[in-house]
Parts: structure tokens; C-alpha cells; sequence
């Protein structure tokens, strides 16, 4: 793809992020709380150079105690930005529908990322294989745990 071609699609990503977080807030997850069939949370994290919250609409996998989340996006070569931020933190604020809480976070590596992929996410979500092979790399998971 052409740099052109890159920044343009980062820029529409970035758009329908920011709009899925507004609505997601606006109607207390009853719009974009459901994609796919896939229940969808708001995570915000602290940027890892701006210190700042940064929000991101994501998919979410029951497991354990806990909650899964996908570095995915959307199958595009680099790894989303939230993900990025979350790899630097040990919380994160978590909102499902109108409730919002506080969760750990644990970023899966080797066999149990990859036995959690397979038996957690793509046992709900097959189509999530796609993502690897048109972004051509391993697609990062986190667990999120409620704190408090």
C-alpha cells in the first residue's frame, strides 16, 4: 500500500474510532455496544508518551476471572495504537454499557497467548483468523481482570 494509501486508512480508522467511542457514551452502549455479535466495552488506558486517557472501542472475550482483548485492528499490518498503550499499563478503566470499573491488565505471551487465541477467540470468533493472515503478525492479547 502506498504511504498515501496508509495515511489515508489511519485516518479513516482513527474517524470511526472516535466516532464509535461518542456514540458507544452517548447511548450507554445500546449503539456499538454489539458488533458481529460480539459485545463491545470502552477501554481507556494512559497514553504511553502523553500520559493522557485514550479510549478505544474493543471487542471482549469472557475467560477465567477475567476478560480478553484483541490487538487486531481490523487485520491492518501495525498494531493498533490502545493496544500499544496498554503493553505500558498495569490498569485500565473498562466501561461495559452505562457500569465503569477498574481491571488489571496482562498481556498474553507465547504458548498461553496462542492457546488462548485458539480455544477463546477463535472458538467465538472464527472470522478473527483473517486478521493474522492479512496483517501478516501475531495478533497481541491482553487480559483485563476487575479490580477492587
Amino acid at each position: 500500500m502506498s504511504s498515501l494509501g496508509s495515511r489515508v486508512q489511519k485516518t479513516l480508522w482513527r474517524f470511526g474510532s472516535t466516532t464509535m467511542v461518542w456514540l458507544y457514551r452517548k447511548s450507554g452502549g445500546r449503539v456499538g455496544g454489539r458488533v458481529r455479535g460480539l459485545q463491545v466495552v470502552l477501554l481507556t488506558v494512559a497514553g504511553r508518551k502523553s500520559g493522557q486517557p485514550r479510549t478505544a472501542a474493543v471487542s471482549w472475550f469472557p475467560h477465567g476471572e477475567g476478560h480478553i482483548v484483541v490487538g487486531s485492528a481490523g487485520g491492518l499490518p501495525q498494531e493498533p495504537q490502545w493496544f500499544k498503550n496498554l503493553r505500558h499499563a498495569e490498569s485500565a478503566q473498562v466501561q461495559v454499557g452505562r457500569e465503569t470499573f477498574a481491571a488489571s491488565v496482562r498481556v498474553l505471551e507465547g504458548e498461553e497467548r496462542d492457546r488462548v487465541w485458539r480455544d477463546v477467540v477463535l472458538a467465538r470468533a472464527p472470522s478473527f483468523a483473517q486478521y493474522e493472515v492479512k496483517g501478516r503478525r501475531t495478533i497481541p492479547l491482553a487480559e483485563l481482570t476487575r479490580t477492587g
